[in-house]
């Protein structure tokens, strides 16, 4: 890499030279016009230090503006536990997200040797996020495809911003990779590395590009009216009003659709309410 001379290293340059002791004794009789001088180069040169130091830290992105172009970093702590993503000074009722990396580490029971997509291939999503309790919540975490991060980020800045209450949102590897478990927990969840429900092939979650958004209030429903889970068999009723309820045209739709992502709940037949995919199935 070439180096680059900075106005930091000018002004150390300078101090250097100042700070040497003069070669003969005509130097030291240096007179007051050439003093003169050098106190203007060295006002000269701090001055440009100074500019150039306020100069730093200013371009495109804000705070809370999303996925960062540089390099995330990799994720640490345990997943499933919640994380936040806030400072005391930050404000939860803005929209704030990372994005980072993971390893097969991160993922002990959602990944597996043989999946469609290695671990270098997924992306976490830490964000906050509105709560069935009307509050903003800091520990967010959705597992998704690498090439879906950003644009998923979007969807749930919109969400957030419509105050689109969740449940609960943490990977499925805090149920040890269950499906089940974590539709139980009406917890919103992405990546699994799963066969599609009732088929021998690999379901848009095992490449995280599908997203489970409230899946009690919103549930797999079959062709025969059947829901698995007890407690959420009351939202088959599709009238009803409840929160985090998602309906044919409404904002959470709309907020999938604005990225190309296609509704489970619009299907024929079988419908999966809770359901969002690249492939819209």
């Amino acid at each position: 890499m070439p180096f680059h001379r900075t106005p930091g290293s000018r002004i150390r340059t300078v101090r250097d030279r100042a700070a040497r002791p003069s070669p003969t004794p005509l130097a030291r009789r240096r007179t007051r016009p050439e003093r003169g001088r050098r106190a203007t180069v060295l006002a000269a040169a701090f001055a440009l230090a100074t500019t150039a130091a306020t100069g730093c830290g200013h371009g495109d992105s804000k705070p809370g503006s999303g996925v960062s172009s540089a390099t995330p970093p990799v994720a640490t702590g345990t997943v499933g536990e919640p994380t936040a993503t806030s400072s005391p000074t930050q404000d939860l009722n803005r929209f704030q997200a990372r994005v980072d990396r993971l390893t097969a580490k991160d993922l002990p029971s959602s990944w597996h040797s043989g999946c469609p997509v290695p671990p270098s291939g997924l992306r976490m999503i830490v964000m906050n996020y509105w709560g069935m309790d009307g509050r903003p919540h800091p520990d967010g975490k959705l597992v998704v495809n690498a090439s879906a991060a950003s644009d998923l980020v979007k969807v749930f800045r919109k969400l957030f911003e419509n105050k689109y209450p969740i449940r609960k949102m943490v990977p499925v590897d805090a149920y040890k990779g269950s499906d089940y478990d974590s539709i139980d927990d009406d917890n919103t969840s992405a990546f699994n590395c799963r066969n599609a429900t009732g088929s021998d092939h690999w379901s848009q979650h095992a490449y995280g590009l599908a997203v489970d958004v409230n899946p009690c209030e919103n549930p797999y429903v079959t062709a025969s009216g059947h829901i698995d889970h007890d407690h959420c068999v009351k939202f088959g009723e599709r009238s009803r009003r409840d929160p985090g309820l998602i309906h044919a045209g409404d904002a959470t739709v709309k907020a999938f659709g604005s990225i190309g992502w296609g509704w489970g709940g619009s299907w024929d037949g079988t419908r999966d309410y809770q359901h969002f995919s690249s492939s819209g199935r």
